[in-house]
């Protein structure tokens, strides 16, 4: 279940008109199969797809292209902007999705994890070269075999990694500077791994809007699938902005046994208009229900976690109506370890 956390945090923001909205930020979007229908949890359909795109293009949202990423992100803060991500490398966005975004010129990053070129229902070296050709296309790493990394040590992780970077120079001629976490998880201790191997950019999958005031080696997401990119949830996100905050606490997500639940405390900028509306929720326990909050200063946040986290993730989302019909909104993701 996907519920959405929104926040605000704007130190000149005016809650009158969206036209006073002075940073929309970078919404971060992200894709996995196209028209595989028999794998909802990560498939759109391509109908869908195009109709994403056209809400994009209608709405005066800016494609932004990879290789401008951080003069993007900070500045021209008043223009709309999406940047578009394909994880995995799956033969059917290769099939249905490339031919659209080809003819139209949309830039996107291709996240590829090396183990699996080639393999059943993957694409091959040859049509990631062919990709890759495009001045508007970054070809991204994610890992060598996508395995469950994060519950590895730093020596399993550092040589997986290591192994899709030489593939990547052995390939395509270069290692790129953008990486995706595996199943969007990661420690503090992989986030240093990536820093020290020379990316510049991590993405994870928690819901959010990027902007300068994020952590580059956290960057959020939002994952679209069936469910979740339906028209009129797509449209709602869209219309979401940057929450901005100076500090989460815990800084480590890979939460252990004895962590967990954790005391979650969100430090947010000054000034932030409203800031006391907002809601939160959690998926603590295994059922998602609103979270008990406290502020323990006008700018401090206390997220009351009352049930440990169980399975696979940990999630609590936060929102707050800003103007215009747009929403502030902040994600935090835990990865639940069973040390």
């Amino acid at each position: 279940m996907f519920i959405t956390f929104l926040s605000f945090h704007n130190n000149s923001y005016s809650d009158t008109s969206s036209q006073n909205i002075d940073d929309f930020g970078l919404i971060a979007l992200m894709y996995h199969r196209f028209e595989e229908n028999k794998y909802p949890s990560t498939n759109i359909k391509i109908n869908d797809f195009k109709e994403h795109l056209k809400i994009i293009e209608e709405n005066g949202l800016k494609f932004i292209d990879p290789r401008n990423f951080e003069n993007e992100i900070k500045k021209n803060k008043t223009q709309r902007k999406v940047l578009l991500t394909i994880d995995d490398g799956f033969s059917s966005f290769y099939k249905n999705a490339w031919p659209i975004l080809k003819e139209k010129k949309i830039p996107f990053i291709l996240f590829i994890s090396t183990r699996e070129v080639g393999a059943f229902n993957y694409m091959t070296w040859d049509q990631i070269r062919e990709i890759s050709q495009q001045s508007f296309v970054e070809i991204g790493n994610h890992s060598h075999t996508h395995e469950y990394l994060v519950d590895e040590n730093s020596d399993v992780i550092e040589k997986d990694i290591k192994k899709s970077i030489s593939i990547f120079k052995k390939e395509l001629g270069k290692n790129s500077i953008f990486f995706s976490y595996p199943f969007g998880e990661y420690s503090l201790e992989f986030k240093n791994i990536i820093k020290s191997l020379g990316f510049k950019y991590a993405l994870g999958q928690h819901s959010g809007v990027m902007d300068e005031t994020k952590d580059f080696f956290e960057l959020p997401r939002f994952p679209i699938n069936e469910k979740y990119g339906e028209i009129k949830r797509f449209k709602s996100i869209t219309k979401t902005l940057p929450f901005k905050y100076k500090k989460i606490v815990p800084e480590e997500k890979y939460l252990l046994k004895s962590k967990n639940p954790p005391q979650v405390e969100i430090k947010f900028y000054e000034n932030i208009k409203n800031l006391k509306s907002l809601t939160c929720y959690s998926n603590e326990g295994n059922k998602w229900r609103q979270s008990l909050i406290s502020f323990k200063d006008a700018n401090t946040l206390n997220v009351k976690i009352n049930e440990k986290f169980v399975g696979e993730r940990g999630r609590i989302n936060c929102s707050l109506r800003a103007s215009g019909g747009f929403w502030r909104w902040l994600g935090v993701q835990f990865v639940i370890s069973d040390k």
